[in-house]
């Protein structure tokens, strides 16, 4: 098992800056984009693992798992992964269909939705990230002359720094609708941060704006160290993900932007499975019985 410093440092760059969790999602796009009963296709994800050094091994078929569904990563972790692709494309282009044009993808990691999805054709996607991780997407999906199916907008900057002057900047409109999305990004902030976050993204957001978001409820997630699915992070990828994950207390975010007056709600991913026919479900000692997926709406006046 890699040492915490070790885990940390590999976050913040490997592969050009690229993140090993984005490289991790992005893995399991690629094995869920090729499953007979596909909830999401990424047909860029798998360039995105082989194009970096520390996952060119890692499996982007399903026929290249050995254990297959029963394979703790690769089965049931990547089957949420692309679970949740699924419902967060959903939500967006749901977003899109009321009229909403600006979509903001924070912490985007190796997203590909501005190329993959059916935006209407004035959709605008702003992908916020820092430089590395923006420069290795822009270096694999142009070797592949892959083209926008939105008007796409790469906006460097840390998320921990000041991101807002960097979006303004870039010509994102705090006067019109917009569409949030901070999908797997909240686990990795301290407290002060993510309060900071949601902030600043409610002053950005006019009515009839909207925002998705993960976060975990308030529980010792040390209590699941041992768990199947980060157990075999840790010892077949070499990713400690609890070592990563910010064990500060977590904030009621949806509560406070409830207090503020947006519609929110609060659901597990297991609810979706349900719904989709396939997808992780609750098992003993399970490090996703705290995921929850959250949805707020900011009413038009």
């Amino acid at each position: 098992m890699a040492d915490t410093a070790h885990q940390k440092a590999g976050a913040e760059g490997v592969g050009g800056g690229v993140g090993v969790t984005a490289l991790l999602v992005a893995a399991a796009r690629a094995l869920e984009t090729h499953r007979p009963d596909s909830l999401a296709r990424d047909g860029f994800a798998e360039h995105f693992v082989r194009a970096a050094p520390v996952s060119a091994g890692w499996p982007v078929r399903p026929e290249q798992v050995p254990g297959g569904d029963a394979d703790p990563l690769w089965g049931r972790f990547a089957r949420y992964f692309g679970l949740r692709t699924r419902v967060l494309d959903d939500y967006l282009l749901a977003s899109a269909r009321t009229g909403v044009r600006q979509v903001v993808l924070l912490g985007a990691g190796l997203d590909s939705r501005a190329f993959r999805l059916a935006w209407p054709p004035d959709c605008v996607v702003f992908e916020v990230d820092r430089p590395g991780v923006l420069e290795f997407k822009h270096r694999v999906l142009g070797a592949l002359t892959a083209l926008p199916r939105a008007a796409r907008v790469p906006v460097a900057a840390d998320l921990r720094d000041d991101w807002v002057a960097s979006l303004t900047g870039a010509g994102f409109d705090p006067a019109v609708p917009s569409v949030w999305l901070a999908e797997g990004l909240l686990f990795y902030l301290p407290h002060a941060a993510e309060r900071r976050l949601v902030d600043q993204v409610e002053r950005l957001s006019a009515a009839g704006s909207a925002l998705a978001y993960e976060v975990k409820l308030e529980k010792d997630l040390l209590h699941y160290r041992d768990s199947a699915i980060y157990a075999a992070t840790r010892e077949q990828i070499g990713i400690d993900l609890l070592a990563l994950f910010s064990l500060e207390r977590r904030p009621d975010s949806a509560g406070e932007l409830s207090g503020r007056g947006w519609h929110t709600t609060v659901h597990t991913p297991f609810e979706f499975t349900r719904r989709h026919g396939r997808g992780p479900l609750p098992e003993p000692h399970d490090a996703l019985e705290g995921n929850r997926w959250v949805f707020a709406a900011k009413p038009r006046a």
